[in-house]
């Protein structure tokens, strides 16, 4: 498997998916509007958002199982609207919902995706063995699917997408509804993946997993906000970034927005983060008013901005443009 990658992508172009102008009406609503998208060949590349970002259309849209209103596409160098029958042959698509046979066992399941993708029995065999040992699935081969857990279900689901040794991986929020430790195994496979040449396209409404990809997509009601680098985006915010954890919440935030120089004040669970020009100048004056109120204040200093900074950053900002 692993030399079949490499011969395949030193002989095609290096991006794994281009997009130009891509865009998928819904009747009135528009789900995807003019998406430009670029992804590098051996990359894992996120498209970040949250529901109803656009994530799910354009995904189906580049495995060329949803036409777009406009625009175009070409995956692993096919075309997604004229050649959709080889864009399925070098495509892996996980969806949100993947389906399996629950009276099916594991090793059922992928036989029977084996048999869809047209696996000769010969490589058929062999990539099942493999599969189950890479996914950690071999002491459960004989256990219907319906029994699995949330995390083996996940994992299950991505040996059958994978049975036919797909060059371009497209997963649809593969994680949601799966536990931590569930996560982060799914999360190295896909680095596996990743050391074996295949290119992955996966969606996430989560920002730690978006700090996980070599390069990430924001998107927000079918718009594309930026898109980079996880380094390169947070460079991209103008602001720096100020922690504050005091009690009463809610009386925090109101000091904090009437500080001068505070831009903007987020609510992350039990802390705020404070969105200022000068911390250096922020801070002394913050520090003063917190104390003249009496506020218990556990926290207040200065940090590196996260995903989730940025992505807040990005969709007020395109508020203010859309």
């Amino acid at each position: 498997m692993i030399e079949r990658k490499r011969k395949v992508a030193e002989t095609t172009d290096r991006y794994a998916v281009q997009a130009q102008g891509l865009t998928r009406h819904f009747g009135d609503i528009i789900a995807v509007d003019g998406l430009d998208l670029q992804v590098p060949r051996g990359q894992i590349f996120g498209l970040v958002g949250p529901d109803g970002a656009g994530k799910t259309t354009t995904i189906r849209m580049l495995c060329a199982i949803l036409p777009p209103t406009s625009g175009t596409a070409r995956v692993a160098g096919y075309d997604i609207v004229r050649e959709p029958g080889r864009v399925h042959e070098h495509v892996g698509y996980m969806s949100q919902r993947f389906t399996l046979y629950g009276d099916l066992t594991v090793e059922e399941n992928i036989r029977f995706f084996a048999d869809i993708f047209g696996v000769p029995a010969r490589q058929r065999e062999e990539q099942t063995a493999e599969l189950l040992a890479f996914a950690g699935l071999e002491p459960f081969r004989h256990r219907r699917a319906e029994h699995l857990s949330g995390g083996m279900k996940q994992k299950l689901a991505l040996a059958c997408t994978l049975i036919h040794e797909p060059d371009v991986l497209m997963l649809d929020e593969p994680t949601t509804g799966v536990d931590p430790v569930a996560r982060r195994d799914f999360w190295k496979i896909l680095y596996t993946l990743l050391g074996r040449g295949v290119t992955i396209l996966v969606s996430t409404p989560y920002m730690d997993e978006a700090e996980r990809c070599n390069r990430v997509a924001f998107l927000s009601e079918g718009h594309l906000l930026a898109t980079g680098t996880p380094d390169e985006m947070k460079r991209r915010l103008p602001w720096q970034v100020l922690l504050l954890r005091a009690r009463p919440q809610e009386e925090a935030r109101r000091i904090a927005q009437a500080i001068p120089g505070v831009v903007d004040v987020e609510i992350m669970g039990d802390a705020l983060h404070l969105f200022v020009a000068d911390a250096a100048a922020v801070l002394p004056a913050l520090e003063r008013a917190l104390s003249g109120r009496g506020l218990e204040v556990r926290a207040l200093r200065q940090i590196t901005p996260s995903m989730e900074d940025v992505f807040m950053q990005l969709t007020r900002e395109a508020e203010r443009i859309l």
